[in-house]
């Protein structure tokens, strides 16, 4: 449920950092909880850039799903 709720916050804020922020837990927590996620789905949600993110199209494709669910 951590892991769903950090895609949720990451994909809102398009920023690890502030959904780490908003979760109240590290950034590398947030970011680990995505990797799990991430690992568990067997897809990457998110192109990581220096200083951005992107949502992959299975990240655009799951997250209307993990909002309705919260």
């Amino acid at each position: 449920m951590n892991a769903l709720r950090a895609f949720e916050a990451a994909a809102r804020h398009m920023s690890f950092t502030k959904a780490a922020e908003e979760l109240t837990v590290t950034a590398a927590a947030g970011s680990q909880q995505i990797r799990t996620l991430e690992d568990r789905l067997g897809v990457a949600l998110f192109r990581r850039r220096n200083r951005s993110l992107l949502l992959t199209d299975a990240a655009q494709s799951f997250l209307p799903s993990v909002r309705d669910g919260f």
